[in-house]
C-alpha cells in the first residue's frame, strides 16, 4: 500500500488515524497485536523495529527470547472494527545477533518469502498462484465444558434441523436438513447478509472474493473462495480473511468456526487449495495433448505433493480434529490419488478449468486450522521437489483414478495408499520425510522439531480424555 514513510504520514493525516496496530504471526497461525498512538509513529520503526518477547509466541526459549518486529509497509490496511480510527501493518520478525538485527529464519512470513525466491532461482517458474476455498460454519451459539465429572458441548444454528420442533419461541419453519445446505437460496440461507458484509469488507481490504455460497452442512456451513494470488500475499490474505470474519461475526452476535469437524455426522470444513505455476506469461500446467490437458510439469508437481502428502499434513492439518474430517462418506479424501472432477481424490483436476490460463489442480486435504504461511510453503516445496526430481504421479501409481473410491471393493481400495489417520502417524511421516522442506535453508530443523513436539503433544493430550460415546459403549461392560 505504501512505498515510503512520508506516504504513511500523509495518509494518516488525511484519514485522521489515531492508532497504529502491528500484527505479528505466531507458529500456530494466530495474530498478536501491539498498538501505538499515531503521534508515536517514527520512521525508525520501519528500520529498527520494536522489541518483543519471542518466547510468548512459541519461537524461542525464555532465556533467549528478545526479538524485534519490523512492519512491512506494503501490508497496511485500515481496521474496519476499532472504535478509534486505526491503521494496521503486518510485521516481519527479526532476531538479534549482537547488535545486528537479522531476519528470524523461522518467521512464517520469511519462510514464505524464501519459497518464492527458491522457486524463481530453480528456474522452474517465476510465479506461483494459489486459490484457497475457505469453508466454515456460521453459528449462533457455542459453549463447552470439560471437567473431571462433566463433559459437554452445545452448538446451535438458527437454520439447523434440530430447531424444526422448537416451540418455546416463534418458529417459522426454515430449518435445513443434514447435508442439505449446498447453494441454498433465501430464506433458508440464514447467513447470506452476513457474508455480503464480510465480502465487501474483504474487497475493501485487498482480499478480492471470487464468490461465496452456502455449503453442504445443514447447520450453517458456508464457503468463501478468494481470487488467486502468490504464496506470501495469499497467506496475508488468509489472515485478513479470518480477522474480518471473526470480528464481523462478533458485531452480528454470531460466531464462526474453521474447526474441521464440529459435527460428528455433518460435512467437515476444509481449505482446498488450487495451484498454478507460470513462467513469464506461460502457464506451466497446460498441455492440450495430455490427460485432462495437464503437462508433464503438472504430473511432476502432483507426484511431489502426493509422495510427501503425509509429511505435509503436519503443517496443512495440524489439529487432532483435522483427522475426524478425513473419513469416508463426507466428500473428504482418504486415499492418496488424483483424478478429474473427483471429489474423493486427494488431488482433483477441475473439469471446468479448460483454458491454458485456467489449468490447475486442487489439493483437497488441507484445513484452516493451519498457519497459512507454513502450510502453503510446505505444499509448494513438495511440488517443486516433484518437478526437480521428475516424480511422475502416473508412474508412482497415484492415478489417475476417475472413480468414486468410496464405492470401490474393499480389496481394491486397500491397494491405494491411505492418508494418515491421526497426528501421531503424521508426526512419524514428517520425522521420516522432511529433507524436501530443508532445501535452501527454507524450513529449519528447529522449526520442524518444534512442529513435531507440538502435534505429538496435542495428540497425546486429547487422546487421554474419555469420550462421551465411550461411556455409552463401555460403561456397563
Amino acid at each position: 500500500m505504501f512505498k515510503g514513510y512520508s506516504e504513511i504520514i500523509k495518509f494518516c493525516n488525511k484519514k485522521n488515524v489515531k492508532i497504529i496496530d502491528f500484527k505479528i504471526i505466531d507458529l500456530e497461525g494466530r495474530w498478536h497485536r501491539l498498538s501505538i498512538p499515531f503521534q508515536k509513529l517514527d520512521e525508525t520503526i520501519f528500520s529498527e523495529g520494536i522489541g518483543f518477547d519471542g518466547s510468548s509466541y512459541g519461537f524461542l526459549t525464555v532465556e533467549k527470547s528478545d526479538m524485534v518486529f519490523i512492519p512491512d509497509m506494503s501490508t497496511a490496511f485500515m481496521d474496519p472494527f476499532n472504535e478509534v480510527c486505526t491503521l494496521n501493518f503486518i510485521a516481519n520478525i527479526y532476531k538479534l545477533e549482537g547488535e545486528t538485527k537479522v531476519r528470524f529464519e523461522d518467521d512464517p512470513r520469511f519462510i514464505a518469502e524464501k519459497v518464492e525466491k527458491y522457486l524463481n532461482e530453480c528456474g522452474i517458474a517465476d510465479k506461483s498462484l494459489l486459490g484457497p476455498e475457505f469453508e466454515f460454519y456460521v453459528l449462533d451459539h457455542i459453549s463447552y465444558k470439560n471437567e473431571m465429572n462433566h463433559m459437554e458441548v452445545l452448538i446451535d444454528s438458527s437454520q439447523a434441523e434440530w430447531n424444526s420442533g422448537l416451540k418455546e419461541t416463534k418458529n417459522i419453519g426454515l430449518s435445513v436438513g443434514c447435508h442439505g445446505g449446498y447453494h441454498l437460496d433465501s430464506p433458508y440461507d440464514s447467513s447470506y447478509n452476513f457474508r455480503n458484509k464480510v465480502t465487501l469488507l474483504l474487497e475493501e481490504n485487498n482480499v478480492p472474493v471470487k464468490y461465496h455460497h452456502s455449503e453442504n452442512g445443514g447447520p450453517g456451513q458456508v464457503e468463501i473462495e478468494v481470487n488467486f494470488a502468490p504464496l506470501l500475499e495469499m497467506a496475508d490474505r488468509a489472515m485478513k480473511l479470518k480477522y474480518i470474519l471473526k470480528n464481523t461475526a462478533k458485531l452480528e452476535n454470531k460466531t464462526v468456526t474453521f474447526m474441521p469437524k464440529p459435527f460428528a455426522t455433518e460435512s467437515g470444513s476444509g481449505m482446498h487449495i488450487h495451484i498454478q505455476l507460470f513462467k513469464g506469461n506461460e502457464p506451466l500446467f497446460y498441455d492440450k495433448s495430455g490427460y485432462a490437458c495437464l503437462s508433464e510439469t503438472a504430473f511432476y508437481a502432483i507426484g511431489g505433493i502426493l509422495k510427501h502428502s503425509a509429511a505435509i499434513m503436519a503443517f496443512t492439518n495440524p489439529s487432532t480434529n483435522s483427522y475426524k474430517r478425513l473419513v469416508s462418506g463426507y466428500e473428504a479424501p482418504v486415499k492418496i490419488f488424483f483424478g478429474t472432477s473427483n471429489r474423493s481424490a486427494v488431488i482433483r483436476i477441475p473439469g471446468y478449468a479448460t483454458s491454458p490460463d485456467e489449468k490447475r489442480f486442487e489439493l483437497r486435504f488441507p484445513d484452516a486450522t493451519c498457519n497459512p504461511y507454513l502450510a502453503f510453503s510446505a505444499v509448494l516445496l513438495a511440488a517443486i521437489d516433484g518437478i526437480n526430481k521428475k516424480i511422475d504421479a502416473r508412474k508412482e501409481g497415484f492415478g489417475p483414478f476417475d472413480i468414486n473410491v468410496f464405492e470401490v471393493e474393499e480389496n481394491e481400495k486397500m491397494k491405494i495408499k491411505s492418508l494418515p489417520h491421526n497426528l501421531l502417524e503424521v508426526s512419524k511421516a514428517l520425522e521420516d520425510d522432511h529433507e524436501f522442506l530443508l532445501v535452501d535453508k527454507i524450513f529449519t530443523k528447529n522449526l520442524i522439531d518444534n512442529q513435531l513436539k507440538k502435534i505429538r503433544k496435542d495428540h497425546f493430550y486429547i487422546n487421554r480424555f474419555p469420550h462421551p460415546e465411550e461411556f455409552k459403549k463401555y460403561y456397563s461392560c
